[in-house]
């Protein structure tokens, strides 16, 4: 619980963050950690608040309050606040497979969460989480996990995001012999791919890939199943197979002139841009994926957030943020109460970002673009916006947003970033192994179960709970390996 008088004594403090306009001359992180003395008092805050909600990972409103993989939250932030970092390490792992993915791109629900909110700031558990895995690898706590008795059982895992990875540790580390084939050229599906270097070095990731080697995981890359192997073969070979690819099919944006070139998904972009960073080994920068570009982005959350900051490292001429719903309030609503989480405005990294180097807030909210405008050339040149105002349905008594005519207006458009989200799981996949889907495309489970209609296949992350988070995909992950192992063995420990 820390220091019982510290959130009285100790004002929260975090990360020194690198400056918009020097942190933008790179794709390198730009948060530098507090000393180990100043971390250790950010421990010292965590309170006796009798119910912990940070490590609840509970619903409620419809949305999680406190972590999904249940952290021992408490317990770490008062190890941190006594020294004791090796223990902090073992209490950290204990609950969470990557604490190094987490303390990085969470959006720390444990701190929405935390009791000093109701009068005050939350604790920095997502800092001192970083702060104890940083310790542990410097130290040399974190070896490798090598199973002293194999099963003979085998596993394949399809997808190596962050719940093909935490599944494939678990059951690795309980004696299975695991496979993760992945369809890129490299592991680490979204946290390689989606999410920006500036965000999550790939050091991180590699350093996090090689242990798991050493523990024995065989990873496949450049092998996308369901093309390359037939899902029939696969079955012949493993005893088991978890399906974890994801809900990868992006949600389009049908307006005319959508074929125009200079349109693109945002993780395919963002995909191409840290290609393009790791085949030059980070030395040099795609400047001509944007540079000069007016771009515009269509769709806010964190993949928009991430567009934004991409963009103006990449030297755009200017960034738009579109985002369709009304703009959040400054504090919490009368019905949004704690612990739930908070529906306030959020200017991340990307908007700070703009607005240092353009003078002003990048997003528009209650827009969305009615047309693209191609040159003679057939590329994007321009785009006609249009507002949106939030009406109910007669019907359905359901609040959606309409066009407002009247309201158009045409802006530069060189380059435009679509992210709307995602809509399930490739069908591709889903046909090759006969599972079902569910209308949104997820594959179908029973209730808080992670075996598919189809014996032997099971699925886990954002393939079966649709778009997610990274929290949420580890805790699929390893939930789906305990499964498994019960399927396998007729009980499990994991």
């Amino acid at each position: 619980m820390g220091k019982p008088t510290g959130f009285l004594e100790y004002e929260r403090e975090t990360a020194c963050v690198l400056p918009p306009k020097v942190r933008i001359q790179n794709f390198k992180e730009f948060k530098i950690p507090l000393n180990r003395e100043k971390q250790k008092q950010q421990g010292a805050r965590c309170m006796a608040c009798g119910v912990p909600f940070c490590q609840s990972g509970m619903m409620i409103g419809g949305m999680a309050s406190g972590c999904p993989l249940h952290n021992l939250v408490p317990e770490t932030n008062d190890l941190v606040y006594t020294g004791n970092w090796k223990q902090a390490y073992l209490r950290l792992i204990k609950t969470n497979s990557f604490p190094e993915f987490t303390s990085r791109v969470c959006p720390a629900l444990c701190e929405a969460a935390c009791t000093c909110n109701l009068d005050g700031e939350a604790v920095s558990t997502k800092e001192n989480e970083r702060a104890i895995i940083e310790t542990a690898f410097e130290q040399g706590w974190v070896v490798p996990k090598i199973p002293k008795v194999r099963t003979g059982k085998s596993v394949a895992v399809i997808g190596s995001g962050p719940a093909g990875l935490a599944a494939a540790q678990q059951l690795n580390r309980r004696g299975h012999s695991v496979t993760v084939f992945e369809r890129s050229d490299q592991i680490g599906g979204l946290l390689r791919y989606g999410i920006p270097n500036m965000k999550l070095e790939k050091s991180v990731v590699d350093r996090r890939v090689r242990l798991m080697e050493e523990e024995g995981v065989n990873f496949v890359t450049g092998t996308n199943i369901g093309v390359d192997i037939r899902a029939e073969e696969l079955m012949k070979k493993f005893d088991r197979v978890i399906l974890a690819c994801g809900a990868s099919k992006p949600r389009d944006i049908q307006v005319p002139g959508r074929e125009s070139e200079g349109i693109y998904f945002a993780v395919d972009f963002l995909s191409r841009v840290t290609k393009k960073l790791q085949d030059s080994n980070f030395e040099k920068i795609p400047y001509e994926l944007a540079k000069g570009k007016h771009v515009i982005v269509i769709g806010g959350g964190d993949t928009g957030n991430d567009c934004v900051g991409t963009a103006i490292r990449l030297g755009a001429a200017s960034v738009t943020q579109l985002e369709m719903m009304p703009k959040p309030p400054q504090e919490r609503a009368s019905d949004n109460p704690w612990p739930q989480w908070p529906k306030v405005l959020k200017t991340d990294y990307g908007q700070e970002e703009a607005i240092a180097v353009f003078g002003h807030d990048p997003r528009i909210y209650q827009t969305t673009v009615a047309e693209f405008i191609p040159d003679k050339k057939g590329h994007v040149s321009k785009a006609k916006l249009i507002r949106l105002k939030s009406e109910t349905d007669k019907k359905t008594g359901r609040k959606m947003m309409v066009p407002q005519e009247g309201t158009e207006e045409v802006v530069k458009a060189d380059l435009v970033l679509i992210a709307a989200g995602f809509t399930g799981s490739e069908k591709y996949v889903t046909d090759a192994f006969g599972v079902e889907v569910d209308e949104r495309s997820n594959v179908r489970t029973k209730d808080g179960e992670y075996e598919t209609f189809v014996s032997r296949i099971f699925t886990a992350g954002d393939m079966r709970r649709g778009q997610s988070l990274v929290v949420w995909a580890i805790r699929e992950g390893r939930e789906a390996a305990r499964a498994v192992d019960e399927s396998l063995m007729g009980y499990t420990n994991l």
